[in-house]
């Protein structure tokens, strides 16, 4: 069974304030879009998946991306685009991220229409292909399904088989809007790294601790002072 993962990715330029919560170093965007490129590349790595797509207004992201072997879907964010989402989701919430995704999986089921569809967050950074294999498979069973991130409250992956219709719901409180449109919440340990998203400091170090992609890697281990508080 094949999937088409779709990453949507705001990237340094077009991120409001991004990953606020790591603290005031300058490097947070930076680390924001270290984190979209090893989710990205632990999913090109796994079997299951046939092509991974990345929404994304930052040409700079896009070109890494592209860089990786990922397909790039150039996000519409302007405010046509937004109320497009809107009548879309209807009475879903609807904001840049949920809207982004819906051009990802429109675009990814007119070029790719018996593929399954994979939501993935790019927040990521310690992203196991193991672990993206088993979630694939327990998503086998089901119409429409999800992973909660480590929390239980949020979501890091939302998937739904060829053809099934479904309206992402990512924000405060997505796990519980996404079981409440009938995606079932997948049996995996609250350890496992597709659980792992990284939002604050002590996120980071869990991630870190757990071994993070060559590109979040690379970059902790010229701020990690700056960014991970000494044990």
């Amino acid at each position: 069974m094949s999937w088409v993962a779709i990453v949507p990715v705001k990237g340094s330029a077009g991120a409001e304030e991004p990953k606020t919560r790591l603290g005031d170093h300058p490097d947070r965007a930076r680390l924001a879009d270290a984190f979209a490129l090893d989710t990205v590349a632990a999913l090109l790595a796994a079997p299951s998946i046939a092509r991974v797509c990345v929404v994304t207004a930052d040409e700079v992201v896009a070109a890494r991306m592209l860089q990786l072997g990922a397909v790039v879907i150039p996000e519409d964010s302007g405010r046509a685009a937004r109320q497009a989402a809107t009548n879309t989701a209807r009475n879903a919430r609807s904001d840049p991220l949920n809207w982004a995704i819906v051009q990802g999986v429109d675009a990814a089921r007119e070029a790719w229409p018996a593929l399954n569809i994979a939501v993935v967050t790019g927040d990521l950074p310690a992203l196991k292909i193991a672990d993206v294999e088993a979630a694939l498979t327990l998503a086998a069973d089901h119409e429409r399904s999800m992973v909660p991130d480590r929390e239980g409250a949020g979501t890091t992956t939302l998937l739904a088989l060829a053809g099934v219709p479904f309206v992402p719901r990512f924000g405060l409180g997505s796990r519980a809007a996404h079981e409440s449109a009938g995606h079932v919440p997948l049996d995996i340990h609250s350890n496992a790294s597709i659980r792992r998203d990284v939002d604050t400091v002590d996120n980071l170090a869990d991630a870190l601790h757990l071994g993070v992609g060559a590109h979040t890697s690379a970059l902790v281990a010229r701020t990690a002072p700056a960014i991970v508080p000494p044990a």
